[in-house]
């Protein structure tokens, strides 16, 4: 794990708030070189503080997007099946996220369908038939006050 100064955490903001922005857009809000910056942002990305730099799409401009929550309940929770359990979630492409929670729920999932039907489709047919999966609990977005691939640097 990397210790992150003052300088890191500017410039981790910058690159959340917008992927795209330049090295010379950057080292002038800093008022800094480019080349302490580049160094840094290399550094990131080697050290897998930056994983990707990714597009991040607003679903209320795509037609046919449905953002549903499942708590799933496991029957066992031994780490050989939860562990069976995370790769094969990890391989869905509705699954959005994924979360193994402390509590009355093994895992929250984030899940993005077309609509009902695909739901239907998606928690019957592939979620429900996973081995192991004892409850599903869905709870379906009405409108998403907030979203932010942002994540805080202290």
């Amino acid at each position: 794990m990397s210790k992150l100064d003052e300088i890191d955490r500017k410039i981790l903001h910058l690159l959340q708030e917008n992927s795209k922005v330049s090295v010379k857009e950057i080292a002038d809000k800093l008022n800094l070189t480019k080349s302490p910056i580049y160094e840094r942002m290399k550094r990131y990305e080697q050290d897998g503080i930056i994983d990707k730099y990714v597009a991040v799409l607003n679903t209320n401009k795509i037609d046919n997007v449905m953002i549903v929550f499942c708590s799933v309940c496991l029957e066992s929770q031994r780490i050989e099946e939860i562990n069976k359990f995370k790769e094969a979630i990890g391989a869905i492409p509705e699954v959005a996220e994924g979360y193994l929670m402390g509590g009355s729920n093994d895992f929250l999932l984030k899940v993005i369908v077309k609509d009902l039907n695909a739901y239907h489709d998606f928690s019957s047919g592939k979620l429900a038939a996973l081995p192991n999966v004892s409850q599903i609990k869905s709870t379906f977005v009405l409108n998403e006050i907030k979203r932010t691939s942002v994540i805080p640097v202290f």
